[in-house]
Parts: C-alpha cells; sequence; structure tokens
C-alpha cells in the first residue's frame, strides 16, 4: 500500500512539557507538546524561546497603547 504524507518528510521535534524531553515526532498527547521545531537543539530551548517571544509581545503591545 503506498504511503501518504501531508507533511514535509523532514524530522520535526517537539519538547514535552510534562516530561521536560525532547521528542521526535508526535509521542505524546498534543497537550503535552510544543513544536514543532526543526531541530531537537530548538525543541530543548523552547521554554527560553516562548519567554523571550512573549516578553517582546508584552513590549510591542506598550508600544502600541
Amino acid at each position: 500500500m503506498a504511503r501518504i504524507s501531508t507533511m514535509d518528510e523532514k524530522a520535526q521535534y517537539w519538547f514535552n512539557t510534562k516530561t521536560g524531553l525532547v521528542e521526535e515526532g508526535h509521542k505524546s498527547l498534543a497537550m503535552n507538546r510544543i513544536g514543532p521545531f526543526a531541530t531537537a537543539e530548538e525543541a530543548a530551548n523552547a521554554l527560553l524561546l516562548i519567554a523571550e517571544r512573549t516578553k517582546a509581545q508584552l513590549e510591542q503591545e506598550e508600544l502600541e497603547d
């Protein structure tokens, strides 16, 4: 049977918020995953990336007020 893929064949990495581990592919529940990221290193830094993006967004909103 032919394999049908709707996503890019490149590996995707996720940060599991429950375990604190990086996963390749969908190995855990969506509610426990942050991603996808292109590399395992990016996924490992997911919480830092989110904090930086949140800070930037809040600063932008302050400028707009």
